[in-house]
């Protein structure tokens, strides 16, 4: 699980750069569960509330720019 802390503290173009992994990541976790060999399927809940966090911090950075 990402620290909403440790990504503030991070550039853009790097939160863009993981959000692009964590996609990667995430069809690879899900294609596993399709065939049945994932371990540990709650990664998938959990790589979509990552990359949801990422989103809200590049919207809020996006919000903070704009004023």
């Amino acid at each position: 699980m990402l620290n909403i802390a440790d990504l503030i503290s991070l550039s853009r173009q790097e939160l863009e750069d993981k959000i692009i992994a964590l996609k990667k990541t995430l069809f690879e976790m899900i294609s596993q569960k399709e065939t049945g060999r994932i371990e540990k399927p709650s990664g998938i809940k959990e790589t979509r509330r990552d990359i949801a966090r990422i989103k809200t911090v590049l919207s809020d950075m996006k919000h903070r720019k704009d004023k």
